[in-house]
């Protein structure tokens, strides 16, 4: 594994106790600051797991996760963490309904103590870019499901995150509005040479990653 590695993945193995399933087994991989790199293979093979593991959603049974040099097993406060290291796209947006988009993409950076008026500004700035300026007063409910999954992008990018993990972020999108998407997750890896690793069934979307990791039944392949 290279040694300047944003992401250090090694032995990695989580088990479910029901049935003794075994979610992931033995995954070992490295990826790069400014690296995109697509997670590939069929439903129920572990990358929602693995993109579990490595966002401090759930812990590991074996094997060890670094990001940027730190172990997460030594993490203690894992909301901070992820607040500050990681962005998160879910396939369901999760956006707070009794918020609008303007305070659902600010409420990462309260977590930061970042001021009031650079919150404002901040996700003001990235709604703009995302053609969500006129919808930023709006509550989630009152927006298309394009419109918040864009959203919900501008809230995983708000903190300026060096890992950004995806979880098929276009499952649920029309092309027009799974092309948007991507190329707002793939232009904030290269801009701010963060590393960007996406879990997707779609073939077009693995392909333009510059690596692809296939899972197995949990296994790498």
């Amino acid at each position: 594994m290279s040694e300047s590695a944003l992401l250090r993945i090694s032995g990695l193995g989580r088990d479910y106790d029901r049935g003794g399933v075994r979610a992931l087994h033995d995954v070992s991989f490295s990826a790069e600051q400014g690296q995109t790199v697509a997670l590939i293979g069929p439903s129920g093979c572990g990358k929602s797991t693995l993109l579990s593991l490595i966002g401090l959603l759930d812990r590991p049974d074996r094997g060890r996760i670094e990001v940027a040099g730190i172990d997460l097993a030594t993490v203690r406060r894992g909301p901070e963490f992820r607040a500050r290291q990681i962005g998160f796209v879910f396939q369901f947006h999760h956006m707070v309904p009794t918020m609008t988009l303007q305070e659902n993409v600010e409420a990462p950076m309260v977590a930061l103590g970042v001021p009031r008026a650079e919150r404002r500004d901040r996700a003001a700035e990235l709604l703009a870019r995302m053609d969500l300026g006129s919808r930023a007063g709006f509550l989630p409910t009152h927006v298309s499901g394009g419109e918040r999954q864009r959203a919900a992008v501008a809230r995983a990018l708000v903190n300026r995150p060096a890992l950004v993990l995806a979880d098929e972020p276009t499952g649920n999108l029309d092309s027009v509005n799974g092309e948007r998407v991507m190329a707002l997750l793939v232009h904030h890896a290269r801009s701010q040479r963060a590393l960007l690793l996406v879990a997707t069934h779609n073939p077009q979307i693995a392909a333009a990653m510059d690596r692809r990791i296939e899972l197995r039944d949990g296994a790498q392949v």
